[in-house]
């Protein structure tokens, strides 16, 4: 049986983890994991969302707006910040400075077996097309991942449907809507897109990002 893919997302710019509340809703499965560091207590933790200027974070995490805090990241640095928000164990971190989010996508890569190596979850925006029968749909990509991609728009084609998706750069395999959500739809394709095709063309977006 296929090991259960992280669903820990890596975002690309300069965004608060906690800044878009449309897609807040929690999917299952396993998350990357992490280590917080108090004046005077280290805890493990798992990531929900990271980028460049913040993170998000579970794991029955004690603290509150104001604290300072430090995270330990994959590249083996530590990451100092100051607590946004926090509930429930749950807490956002902004961090003091901004992190390289290329760098840990690239050594989450890695660390995995060769044989088995797959692109994490990455967020990133662009424009994209969707055909489904005959229709041609536009579309906004929200995420993507080696198996899978979450898509906005008004309208998207119901769960169960086959579709193409279409982006500027990028050849996708055809996939399958398998949930749809207001204007979201997660994308489920038939092939496993490989690393090696989205991390160039993940690294030509971040070059054509405004600075």
């Amino acid at each position: 049986m296929a090991e259960a893919q992280s669903v820990t997302t890596f975002m690309i710019g300069d965004a608060l983890p906690w800044q878009d509340e449309r897609a807040c809703a929690e999917e299952p499965g396993p998350l990357d994991s992490a280590v917080v560091y108090g004046p005077d207590f280290r805890k493990h933790c798992t990531i929900r969302k990271i980028s460049a200027l913040g993170a998000t974070l579970s794991g029955g995490l004690d603290g509150a707006p104001g604290d300072r805090l430090a995270m330990e990241l994959a590249t083996g640095q530590r990451a100092a910040g100051t607590v946004a928000w926090a509930s429930g164990g749950n807490l956002g971190l902004g961090f003091s400075q901004p992190v390289d989010v290329l760098a840990l996508i690239n050594r989450k890569l890695v660390d995995q077996p060769a044989e088995r190596r797959a692109m994490p979850r990455v967020e990133i925006r662009c424009e994209a097309a969707v055909k489904c029968g005959q229709d041609y749909l536009a579309a906004t990509l929200r995420n993507i991942s080696a198996r899978g991609l979450q898509l906005e728009g008004d309208p998207l084609p119901s769960s169960g449907a086959y579709v193409n998706v279409f982006i500027e750069g990028l050849n996708l395999p055809a996939g399958e809507v398998v949930w749809k959500r207001g204007r979201l739809a997660g994308i489920e394709l038939l092939e496993e897109l490989n690393w090696s095709s989205i991390l160039p063309w993940i690294r030509e977006r971040i070059r054509g990002l405004p600075r």
